[in-house]
C-alpha cells in the first residue's frame, strides 16, 4: 500500500528532494545542505517508509514501494517535478523513482551507491552484518533508535543480513532516466568509485566526482565541497 510520507519542507523556490540514509530521517540527515539551500530554493525532506514518523513495518518491495510512496506524496505537494538527491538507502530509492518516474525528475544526484556488484562483496556484507550486529548490543544507540523511529527499525536490520538485499538489478545501468545525472563518491570507497567509469559509458548528461578525505557518507564527511559541486550542478541544470 503506498503510504503518504511524513514530510518536512523548508523554504521556497525550485524543488530539491533529499532522501536519507538508512535508519536515518528527514531532519537528522543532509543538514548542511538544508541550511545551505533552503535560502533559495524549496527544501523538500521526507522520512522514507519505515523511518522517523513515515510509519510502516511493510518492507517486502522496499524500493519500488518507496518510490511511490515519494509520487504520493510529492503530488500531495503539488510539486511537479524535482532535482532529486540521495545518499546510500537513499540513493537506491532516488535511483527508483527516476527510473519509474522520469517526467518527475529535473536532475538525479545520489551517492553512497554500488553500480556494481563487487568481488568481494561477502566479505563486506559479512562486515556490515557483523556491525550491525554489535550495533544491537549497544543500548545507547538502540535507546537513540528507538526514540528516533516510530516503526520498528531493527527490520533493516533483519534486511540487510539476506546478501541479495542489494538491488545490484537496478543500479547496474541507467535506464530510463531522462535527466542529468550527478554521481559523487568518495575516494576512500573502491567499490563506490567503478561507478564513475561506468555510468558516464551508459549516458550522455553523467557527472561525476570523486571527493578525496571521504567514503561512504560524502554528504556528511565532506559537506561543503559536496555542497560545492550539487549546488553547480543544479545551477547549471536550471540553466537549460
Amino acid at each position: 500500500m503506498v503510504l503518504l510520507l511524513h514530510t518536512e519542507v523548508f523554504g521556497d523556490g525550485e524543488p530539491i528532494v533529499f532522501l536519507h540514509t538508512g535508519l536515518q530521517t528527514g531532519l537528522t540527515d543532509f543538514e548542511y545542505q538544508r541550511e545551505y539551500f533552503k535560502h533559495n530554493f524549496k527544501v523538500i525532506l521526507p522520512d522514507l517508509r519505515g523511518h522517523g514518523r513515515s510509519i510502516e513495518n511493510n518492507l517486502s518491495n522496499f524500493f519500488e514501494d518507496s518510490a511511490m510512496d515519494i509520487e504520493e506524496t510529492l503530488n500531495k505537494l503539488d510539486v511537479k517535478s524535482v532535482h532529486l538527491v540521495g545518499c546510500s538507502l537513499g540513493g537506491l530509492v532516488g535511483l527508483c523513482f527516476a527510473k519509474k518516474f522520469p517526467h518527475k525528475v529535473k536532475s538525479l544526484t545520489i551517492s553512497g551507491v554500488l553500480s556494481k556488484k563487487p568481488d568481494n562483496w561477502i566479505q563486506l556484507h559479512n562486515e556490515d552484518v557483523e556491525f550491525q550486529a554489535q550495533l544491537l548490543q549497544n543500548e545507547d544507540a538502540v535507546n537513540f533508535f528507538d526514540n528516533l523511529h516510530g516503526s520498528d527499525w531493527r527490520q533493516f536490520i533483519y534486511m540487510g543480513k539476506d546478501e541479495h538485499w542489494y538491488p545490484f538489478q537496478m543500479t547496474k545501468d541507467l535506464d530510463g532516466i531522462n535527466s542529468p545525472v550527478l554521481y559523487m563518491v568518495g575516494e576512500e570507497n573502491k567499490g563506490e568509485t567503478e561507478g564513475t567509469i561506468l555510468y558516464p559509458l551508459l549516458k550522455e548528461d553523467v557527472h561525476v566526482s570523486i571527493i578525496p578525505f571521504a567514503s561512504h557518507l560524502v554528504h556528511s564527511e565532506q559537506p561543503e565541497v559536496y555542497t560545492k559541486i550539487l549546488d553547480v550542478f543544479i545551477k547549471k541544470v536550471e540553466k537549460e
